[in-house]
């Protein structure tokens, strides 16, 4: 059996917050004007920008605080999201559910922040302090292509993936606190519900991801040789008590063809998921964060997945992000973990390798 690769990344900054954040307390800001960012969100009310900017021609990592309007100083933060508005318009929105305790029972509560001022679509310090705010509350949970949540099937991950093509159609899947997933191929310009499965495990889900795995092949009609290589879609299911699997080719085999992934189980709950392309090969690898700790890399191949490598970190693993934070077209993982934020950057000497044999494949050149 070989051995594990070296993790191909490398910390780059690390920021700590003022207190513990959680598993939705991550977001990535859209690339409006100059390079993206991160947002995270600590518990106790506080919301961390981290960005990367120029200084003396180098870029440097910098983060500060903001400090949104209408989240009361006593509100414990639930979850934050950014998005960018639909064209024509420009600018971007920020979404943060919080907690207030009203006397009788907690309160939920859900701020949406945008600034409708020319020129400062794309400046978070006006967005936070004097953009418009719209307030939901108290808002509840519902998922429109089964039925309302209760007590016992709080969806504690939803994720929707559009399918490539000239169709309209998604595939929907969500994760249960008591173990129940669906997944669900959408019509959305019904919408209409055109395929649904459905599976129990023992404890909470703590994600899901829909995700495309290397294509297929396809047989002929005879039965032999290789037609075309069909679109294959695989969903990540990783939970607190169980071995973490992908469900390989939901479209056609629904929630039967299931791909343990080794070794998942072995470094307490899995609490965090994510499916880059790490290695630049146009398929995405497997990221699962543990609360033991461990950063573990799975790839797809010949049927299985088989771990790539691992990563320790100095506390539990809570949310992953890869997005490219200095605009220079190669992305950053960021880890928010217990003790704070976390940004890893790809170590150059590999990827240099993998611009060359680029060239040199374009050009025909021999490779070295």
């Amino acid at each position: 059996m070989a051995l594990p690769a070296p993790c191909p990344l490398a910390e780059d900054s690390f920021t700590r917050l003022s207190s513990q954040s959680n598993v939705y307390g991550l977001a990535a800001l859209p690339a409006g004007e100059g390079p993206g960012g991160l947002l995270a969100a600590a518990l106790k009310g506080k919301v961390i920008h981290f960005r990367y900017h120029e200084l003396q021609r180098r870029t440097r990592p910098l983060a500060s605080e903001l400090q949104f309007t209408y989240i009361p100083v006593d509100a414990e933060i639930v979850s934050i999201d950014s998005f960018p508005k639909s064209p024509p318009q420009r600018g971007l929105v920020v979404g943060i559910t919080f907690i207030k305790d009203s006397g009788d029972k907690p309160s939920p509560f859900l701020n949406i922040y945008c600034d409708y001022e020319p020129g400062s679509e794309y400046d978070l310090d006006s967005v936070a302090r004097f953009g418009a705010v719209s307030t939901l509350r108290p808002f509840s949970c519902s998922v429109a292509m089964t039925r309302p949540c209760t007590s016992t099937r709080s969806v504690l991950w939803l994720h929707v993936l559009t399918l490539p093509g000239p169709t309209s159609h998604r595939i929907t899947a969500f994760g249960c606190q008591s173990g129940h997933v669906r997944v669900a191929r959408v019509d959305q310009s019904g919408p209409t519900v055109l395929q649904s499965w459905s599976i129990q495990q023992d404890g909470p889900i703590s994600k899901v991801l829909v995700f495309p795995l290397p294509p297929e092949p396809h047989p002929d009609a005879s039965g032999q040789g290789d037609a075309a290589a069909e679109p294959c879609f695989g969903v990540l299911v990783a939970s607190t008590m169980e071995l973490s699997v992908v469900y390989r080719d939901v479209l056609s085999r629904g929630l039967t063809e299931q791909c343990p992934l080794p070794g998942s189980d072995l470094h307490d709950s899995v609490l965090c998921a994510l499916t880059p392309d790490l290695d630049f090969d146009g398929h995405p690898e497997v990221l699962l964060g543990t609360y033991g700790q461990e950063l573990l890399c799975y790839k797809y191949s010949g049927g299985e997945f088989r771990l790539l490598w691992s990563r320790r970190f100095p506390s539990p693993l809570l949310s992953l992000l890869y997005s490219d934070l200095t605009g220079d077209g190669l992305a950053e993982l960021a880890v928010v973990c217990v003790r704070g934020l976390h940004v890893l950057q790809h170590r150059l000497e590999p990827v240099a390798c993998c611009v060359l044999e680029r060239l040199r494949a374009l050009v025909g050149a021999p490779p070295q």
